[in-house]
């Protein structure tokens, strides 16, 4: 299996987002890129936690995946103040007590993901001068709320702001920048095994008392 998984979570191809999972990709080489936009998922949690799901098959792949990578990338735009909903989907729907993150007697939560490290490109409209002002809650929200929580440490945010006013020039450094970064990740992942997660307990589908 490929060392790296990209998780390009925006719904358009031909978006900015699209090149930069890309051309992480490229530079990896030993890489999966998981177009979010491809697979077959229903993104809404029906039962909220209280029932699980059956899980189709393109989402079962994708944790499959994400259980024998050693690297976790996610590239992502911030719409809202937050990611688009076809990424926030594939968190809720994917991302399941006591396969990716249980809590201990205590309430604290353990992450089954340990052993990985991960990254996040956020694109953003966002000038970088308004970013202290507006704040990129999709930051802490993906890398802190989301990836450590599930044990993937550490955890970096590339953060890539000003898109809209973007020329050429800019977007060719954030590319080249995306593919020099795939190949440093790649050299690093040469030289240490893959950590599987902690073994997680029997995915149940009986009522939990949660929201």
């Amino acid at each position: 299996m490929p060392s790296a998984l990209i998780i390009d979570g925006h719904p358009n191809a031909e978006s900015l987002t699209a090149s930069i999972a890309q051309r992480y990709a490229t530079g990896y080489g030993d890489a999966r890129l998981l177009t979010l936009r491809d697979l077959d998922f229903d993104p809404h949690m029906r039962f909220g936690y209280r029932q699980r799901m059956s899980l189709e098959p393109d989402l079962a792949d994708a944790k499959q995946a994400m259980q024998e990578a050693k690297t976790i990338i996610i590239a992502t735009p911030l719409w809202w103040g937050s990611v688009p909903a076809l990424l926030k989907g594939f968190f809720d729907r994917a991302l399941l007590p006591q396969q990716e993150y249980r809590y201990t007697s205590l309430g604290l939560p353990q992450g089954l993901l340990r052993g990985r490290r991960g990254r996040m490109f956020l694109l953003a409209d966002t000038p970088w001068y308004a970013a202290p002002v507006l704040g990129l809650p999709a930051s802490a929200h993906v890398a802190k709320s989301t990836m450590k929580l599930c044990g993937v440490r550490p955890f970096r945010v590339h953060r890539l702001l000003g898109v809209q006013g973007a020329d050429e020039a800019r977007i060719a450094r954030w590319l080249v920048n995306a593919e020099r970064t795939g190949a440093s990740d790649a050299r690093r992942d040469a030289d240490r095994p893959k950590t599987h997660a902690i073994a997680a307990e029997a995915a149940s589908s009986s009522v939990v008392a949660t929201s």
